[in-house]
């Protein structure tokens, strides 16, 4: 069974989407809507911008998720049995399974990136890489500090981020290496995703999410907070709001899949990140990408 997964943000690069552009008339079509919907162009700060426009969360978070959604709305041989995001991916992956419109898929990423941004800003915070520590421990440990720090990504076996205030992050680093973490890598992030400090985010994009029309998709989306396969519009719409907050369930995204039937994994956006992940998960499985 084919599986399709659609990154999240940190994939950026200057240049992307831009052959897609140049050589599909259909994708010059949604690029160009993408610009009219966003009321700037995007495209112009995709394919000839800065890495440092790039890294503004309320560019990256659409661009990523435009290069990702038209290479699937413009692939002849796009026929997923499932699909899965990270993070921000979930929306591709969402509006490549058919439960959202373009339009209204790039609405709320816009709408998602600003809250986020907004919510970076009321409070100094960070995130940070933990490397060959298990999942529980690095969950113990960041429950023992004072300040908030919890848990983000659980990206594959060995590999967690965690999420939260800078002193939090500072203090749990400390713990984890003092535990035998062979790693702990602050990030250069500007805010603590997927952790509490992201409530005001969750708070704003809720009459979003809630107003924005679902439908059910083609087939199941493996979603970010429970690491299980969804089509009821219903319960998409309540674990995306959810993910703000949560932690994203990678490793038990692609256990579920993989569980289900799932042999081939491609990624469908810039780099090639969760090709990587998938075969630390599993290396018995195929995996391949477009960009």
């Amino acid at each position: 069974m084919k599986a399709y997964v659609f990154p999240g943000q940190g994939a950026q690069f200057v240049g992307m989407g831009k052959d897609l552009y140049d050589n599909n008339e259909k994708a010059r079509e949604l690029f160009e809507k993408a610009n009219e919907v966003l009321d700037f162009r995007i495209t112009d700060l995709m394919f000839a911008g800065t890495e440092e426009d790039l890294r503004q969360t309320a560019v990256t978070q659409p661009a990523i998720f435009l290069h990702s959604v038209i290479l699937a709305l413009t692939d002849p041989d796009f026929k997923p049995d499932m699909v899965a995001g990270h993070s921000l991916g979930e929306f591709s992956a969402l509006v490549a399974a058919g439960a959202l419109s373009f339009e209204e898929g790039l609405k709320l990423v816009s709408a998602r990136a600003h809250a986020m941004q907004k919510a970076c800003e009321l409070r100094p915070s960070t995130m940070a890489a933990v490397l060959a520590l298990p999942d529980e421990k690095v969950e113990a440990l960041c429950a023992e500090v004072d300040d908030v720090v919890a848990p983000a990504n659980y990206n594959c076996p060995g590999q967690v981020v965690i999420s939260g205030t800078i002193e939090g992050i500072d203090a749990a680093c400390e713990k984890l290496l003092a535990a035998g973490a062979k790693r702990a890598l602050k990030l250069k992030v500007g805010g603590a995703f997927h952790s509490p400090l992201m409530q005001p985010a969750q708070e704003e994009l809720a009459a979003a999410i809630e107003a924005a029309e679902f439908h059910t998709p083609v087939c199941p989306v493996y979603q970010n907070v429970d690491g299980k396969p969804h089509t009821d519009p219903a319960e998409i719409k309540e674990n995306l709001l959810k993910q703000l907050t949560a932690p994203v369930r990678w490793t038990y995204d692609v256990q579920a899949m993989i569980a289900d039937g799932a042999d081939s994994f491609t990624e469908l956006g810039p780099g090639n990140v969760l090709q990587g992940l998938v075969k630390k998960i599993d290396r018995s499985v195929a995996t391949d990408g477009r960009q």
